[in-house]
């Protein structure tokens, strides 16, 4: 049986979408948290794969899948902060804290979220999931295919740097 090159073929297109569908969507759900967003960015990166078929060989189109899937999460999250920004520039006109500790307040937030950028990949994951989703060690270690084990120490590795990081900051 000769394999077609790329996924322009219906039945291609339909083994990968069996194959890599869900994986993708169990990703994209990891990222962002919601079922039906997940659902939308699954759906694009397909869209996008099929209006793409004739570029992407069929050894690719996983890749291809997860990257593009990665790119329109990371661009719905950049928009997101682009709204919020605006929406609390327009909120912000007037509150009864001074001013010294409104500049300290942002200072302190902006370095935080840089210390929480500066975490490794899987530091990160784990401390986001654990800190702001509110998931268990149990859990993210389900969700991360790790043990519990390694979620432990990459939530301590995490913790410590943070409070380094924070310490330099006072």
């Amino acid at each position: 049986m000769n394999k077609p090159n790329n996924v322009c073929q219906e039945s291609t297109f339909n083994s990968i979408y069996s194959d890599h569908g869900k994986s993708v969507w169990r990703f994209l759900l990891f990222k962002c948290g919601d079922e039906a967003q997940a659902d939308d960015l699954v759906q694009e990166a397909f869209i996008k794969l099929w209006q793409n078929c004739a570029k992407v060989p069929v050894s690719k189109a996983k890749s291809f899948l997860y990257t593009v899937a990665n790119n329109m999460f990371l661009n719905e999250v950049a928009h997101k902060k682009v709204v919020l920004k605006y929406a609390n520039a327009k909120n912000s006109g007037y509150n009864n804290q001074s001013p010294e500790f409104l500049l300290q307040e942002k200072e302190f937030s902006e370095k935080l979220t840089t210390a929480i950028q500066n975490l490794t990949e899987g530091q990160r994951t784990a401390f986001l999931l654990n800190r702001i989703e509110g998931k268990k060690y149990r859990e993210i270690a389900k969700l991360l295919d790790i043990s519990v084990k390694a979620v432990e120490k990459r939530m301590s590795q995490a913790l410590a740097s943070l409070r380094n990081e924070i310490d330099e900051i006072k």
